[in-house]
């Protein structure tokens, strides 16, 4: 029979692992923009996701405050993201 303790434990082993194979999990919106803007520049980006910030003078600064009060928008960033995860890890430039 297991104690209380054990169970809790491999509880908070399974949250952990699941936290861990998140790609996004602990990494900031400003180095998600950055490696997406390395990768595709600003001109692609914004083709892939229309939003003015993308578009007219881009910036990281105004592109992050942007996206910070526009949960819409930074949730298409974020699937970008996902999406093109694999392809920035192999990316020579990220290393």
């Amino acid at each position: 029979m297991r104690s209380v303790r054990s169970e809790v434990l491999v509880v908070y082993a399974a949250a952990m692992n699941e936290r861990t194979n998140d790609p996004l999990h602990g990494k900031p919106l400003k180095t998600i923009m950055e490696q997406l803007v390395e990768y595709y520049g600003w001109e692609e980006l914004g083709k892939r996701i229309v939003i003015n910030c993308f578009t007219k003078n881009p910036s990281i600064p105004s592109s992050l405050k942007f996206l910070r009060k526009t949960p819409w928008a930074r949730k298409k960033v974020e699937e970008l993201y996902l999406r093109t995860h694999s392809k920035l890890a192999q990316s020579p430039s990220s290393s």
